[in-house]
């Protein structure tokens, strides 16, 4: 019989690996994101690749509890699948004063916990399931979202798609591809590449932001299904000479990605 209690254990997630899997493989995220839309981009994938290496047939996935709600029932000797959750811990440590003496004071972080508790719909019986549509990513309800503001591209350079400053974006009115240029303009502003009070975007260099916000724009083209995302994948490899996306910068890009696809969509309930 099927645990219905979930089990979690602490991991050293890699992110990097995740993207990898995510822009290596062209369909990759369309066909996860058909599936898992509401679950983050992350999950997305790891739901993806458990489920192929382990012969599952693909279908929508919920917890345990969920699928009771929904008249179903988990088929006895199925395991669950995993997914990644971040977990807020705190922690006291101590910190010397002025005058030598020393107080204690809370801090708090986030871990990432792998739970299983999740199934796919053919590890499941019982009442018919009704699929939910998948609800249309609108522009518009984007932008008004992240608080972020269009203003009149101004730039007398041809070549330049697009830009961002603050919270506003500009895109060329002729860009070649202007949902990825969006995309792009609006990642650098969640990855805090225009916000000068960001410490983290302080110090990354040119390069870097910009292979952070074309991955973003990539991981949004793909799970959306919008052209753009081949040329995402040779600017990125240009920016990149080589080297290889910091676990740091991977962590930010599923973050900045998942922010942006949320804010365009109209949403009833919650993401697991």
């Amino acid at each position: 019989m099927a645990n219905s209690q979930p089990t979690e254990r602490q991991t050293d997630i890699q992110f990097r690996q995740l993207l990898d899997e995510a822009v290596s493989k062209p369909g990759t995220l369309m066909r996860a994101y058909s599936l898992f839309w509401n679950y983050s981009l992350g999950n997305q994938i790891l739901a993806l690749v458990q489920a192929n290496n382990r012969g599952i047939a693909l279908g929508p996935i919920a917890s345990f509890n969920r699928w009771k709600e929904l008249g179903r029932h988990v088929k006895r000797g199925e395991k669950a699948i995993e997914l990644c959750m971040p977990v807020t811990c705190k922690r006291t440590v101590k910190e010397e004063r002025e005058d030598g003496s020393e107080a204690e004071m809370e801090i708090t972080f986030k871990r990432f916990v792998f739970r299983r508790n999740w199934f796919m719909l053919s590890q499941t019986d019982g009442a018919e399931y009704q699929a939910p549509s998948i609800p249309a990513w609108d522009r518009a309800r984007a932008l008004q979202t992240l608080n972020v503001e269009e203003i009149p591209f101004e730039m007398l350079n041809g070549n330049c798609q697009g830009y961002a400053k603050g919270q506003q974006i500009a895109v060329n009115p002729v860009a070649q591809m202007p949902a990825k240029t969006t995309f792009h303009e609006l990642a650098h502003i969640e990855l805090g590449h225009t916000t000068e009070a960001v410490h983290d975007s302080e110090s990354l260099p040119r390069n870097l932001k910009e292979v952070e916000a074309e991955s973003v724009a990539l991981l949004c083209l793909e799970s959306l299904g919008m052209d753009g995302a081949e040329y995402c994948r040779g600017y990125i490899q240009n920016w990149l000479s080589g080297a290889e996306i910091p676990e740091r910068s991977a962590q930010r890009i599923f973050s900045a990605a998942d922010k942006i696809l949320k804010a365009g969509i109209e949403r009833e309930g919650g993401a697991e």
